[in-house]
């Protein structure tokens, strides 16, 4: 057999081929295109197995990473998947839209070399489309049902890992969901060019024959009451994210052509699932998005699809400090759009009729003061205009506790994150013993990958506290 501890030295660092811009502006399709069977292969044993997966680590999720890129090699894709899904529920998910550059491939020991990383997100991809397109399903047969019942608010990425980890688990598993679909931001806030929605389905299809129920449509709080969950179920997972945006707070934020980012972002993948026309009209118009994160560079190249004739991103930090994924920002570079750097907004500008005219902006230098990054301090003097005809905030998201959490005992911070863990409580189990939550209500806007950990993790406390209580009666 062919030694590959060195394959890396002849063989580089290839990522699968995305769709030429000049086709891909045209249309919501995915970009990035996929491996073949001897593509993945190959790229997999690039991998030197370094004895300390620093790959690993650096995934929230702590994926068994050289292990699965192994059994590519060997051929073995059902057993990688696997062993890909006893660390991730949504493998297929993470491998499309974690922000590899910053975790697992950024602390790849090649990519500290000019050799470059291991392709790893696009391996995972691979490696799970391809076994469920060969029929591959978790295994549940040794799986004995505990006869007890959890109830999951809200189907995005923290309450799908929660299900699949209760079912692995014997806990019958109820979510329930204001929306038609499940995903949460994954069907109605990401892009289709970085997350088709048949693969959120896909999904679905899988949790659906584990057992998973889907309550679609019902809004707790208005078509159930949160307490009648309290009183059908062993215990309540909470997953509702983090929808309410950051304010700027900036003059002019009420003019005509001025939208918040999310609104944004759900209105054009609600009317793209109706197959309508987009509500917001960029045909034509300056777009100028403001902020430099994930959230905006969906903006940004959603409103270059939307045929928008000049596309910019205002940040007031430089582009290393752009918190969102490089390869994002790349992408969005390709498709046209303009970078603004170090610069901060002071004004959205009227055009005397309610209109937006443009940007007041002034210049910024980062100052280091000890106290974490350096911070972005005004260059007096240096103040500018930015023409546009339709201004997007992106400047992120705050959790939007519903009522019925406090009124049930679970405890919030100043911001609306939920508090967990607190006073000897389990991982993630809240104020009321029998309430845990999890995702972006507790930690603010992060990573899928950081709600996927919280929604197993979660799922491993309430199985715990199930499994006292029974011993205990």
């Amino acid at each position: 057999m062919t030694d590959k501890t060195f394959q890396f030295l002849n063989l580089p660092r290839q990522p699968p081929r995305t769709v030429p811009v000049n086709v891909r502006v045209l249309g919501y399709g995915e970009i990035s295109g996929g491996f073949d069977a001897g593509q993945a292969d190959a790229q997999a044993g690039r991998c030197i197995d370094c004895g300390n997966p620093y790959c690993e680590h650096a995934c929230p999720v702590h994926n068994y990473i050289p292990n699965w890129l192994k059994l590519v090699q060997d051929g073995r894709i059902m057993e990688a998947a696997t062993l890909m899904h006893e660390t991730n529920p949504l493998p297929e998910i993470c491998g499309r839209i974690c922000p590899q550059d910053r975790l697992c491939e950024g602390a790849c020991t090649l990519e500290q070399t000019a050799f470059g990383s291991v392709t790893i997100g696009s391996i995972e991809r691979w490696i799970t489309d391809e076994a469920l397109r060969q029929g591959w399903r978790p295994d549940l047969s040794h799986v004995r049902e505990t006869g007890k019942r959890v109830a999951i608010v809200g189907a995005g990425p923290a309450g799908l890992a929660c299900a699949d980890r209760l079912r692995r688990a014997g806990i019958a598993a109820d979510v329930y969901d204001r929306q038609s679909e499940i995903g949460g931001l994954l069907t109605f806030g990401i892009p289709p060019f970085k997350l088709e929605k048949d693969v959120v389905r896909t999904r679905r299809a899988v949790l659906e024959e584990m057992g998973v129920v889907f309550h679609l449509g019902k809004e707790v709080g208005r078509d159930i009451e949160f307490g009648q969950l309290l009183d059908d179920y062993d215990a309540v997972f909470v997953g509702t994210g983090a929808y309410t945006f950051v304010d700027g707070q900036l003059p002019g934020r009420a003019l005509h052509g001025v939208h918040d980012a999310l609104p944004f972002l759900i209105a054009n993948t609600e009317r793209l699932l109706r197959d309508e026309p987009s509500p917001i009209d960029l045909n034509g118009k300056r777009v100028v998005v403001l902020g430099g994160g994930d959230t905006g560079m969906d903006c940004v190249r959603t409103a270059v699809r939307l045929g928008a004739s000049a596309v910019s991103c205002v940040y007031r930090r430089d582009e290393a400090s752009m918190p969102g994924s490089a390869r994002e920002v790349k992408h969005a570079r390709e498709e046209g759009v303009e970078f603004v750097f170090h610069r901060q907004p002071l004004e959205i500008l009227d055009d005397g009729h309610g209109h937006v005219r443009g940007v007041r902006v002034i210049a910024t230098e980062l100052v280091a003061d000890g106290h974490g990054r350096p911070r972005p301090q005004n260059v007096p003097g240096s103040e500018a205009e930015i023409e546009a005809d339709v201004v997007i905030q992106s400047f992120g998201f705050l959790p939007s506790p519903p009522d019925w959490l406090k009124a049930h005992g679970v405890t919030l911070e100043r911001n609306g994150r939920v508090v967990t863990g607190a006073d000897g409580a389990l991982p993630l189990q809240t104020a009321n013993p029998q309430i845990f939550a999890g995702g972006d209500n507790v930690r603010g806007a992060d990573l899928v990958v950081r709600a996927v950990y919280d929604g197993r993790e979660a799922a491993v406390s309430i199985a715990r506290m199930l499994a006292q209580a029974a011993v205990a009666a």
